[in-house]
């Protein structure tokens, strides 16, 4: 067993000791903002498998991506306050030394909603996420024609279908280009 105070005395303890599990809170010294996730992800790179369950006080999808992207398992990402349910916390702990993965269901659903999020993208053709591209850098609809090689009322089919796909329907207090260019900017 150790206890360490910064991410690379993380690494080197999960280096020596090969830990059953490592429970690793996301944010330690220095700057207390991300430095005990990349620790983490290190350890499993030098020690592939090491098993991690990483604890955070706030949802953030993008941590769980990261932690779970080489796919080898024995990982888990839970919320702070599920320490204080002891048997979640015992059961997640046990769980992760076996191997499997662990997410706190907070983050599973922010996961999905992002996911939905590229599903609507996922509905375009191709054409239209060029075209949906091209509205993100501010092009005009004949500019879009032009680098397409399309006429205009081709554009404005597609721009229209881009609409629809995206549910932005007809409305005088919103902008449906400029919805449909963040919604680009999201994915």
């Amino acid at each position: 067993m150790a206890a360490v105070g910064d991410g690379p005395a993380l690494v080197e303890a999960v280096l020596s000791h090969h830990p059953d599990v490592s429970i690793v809170d996301v944010r330690m010294p220095p700057t207390y903002t991300d430095e005990g996730l990349r620790a983490a992800i290190e350890a499993r790179s030098r020690v592939p498998g090491a098993p991690m369950l990483v604890l955070s006080q706030y949802v953030e999808a993008s941590y769980a991506g990261d932690l779970l992207a080489d796919g080898s398992g024995a990982v888990g990402y839970l919320l702070k306050n599920r320490v204080s349910r002891v048997q979640e916390f015992l059961d997640a702990l046990d769980r992760v030394a076996r191997g499997e993965t662990v997410l706190d269901p907070q983050v599973v659903a922010q996961l999905l909603a992002g996911q939905r999020r590229d599903d609507v993208l996922g509905s375009l053709t191709a054409r239209e996420r060029q075209l949906l591209a091209l509205m993100a850098e501010g092009h005009s609809n004949t500019a879009i024609a032009e680098r397409l090689v399309v006429s205009a009322s081709t554009v404005e089919k597609h721009i229209g279908n881009v609409f629809a796909k995206l549910g932005l329907q007809p409305d005088d207090a919103r902008h449906r280009r400029v919805l449909a260019v963040l919604a680009y900017l999201r994915a």
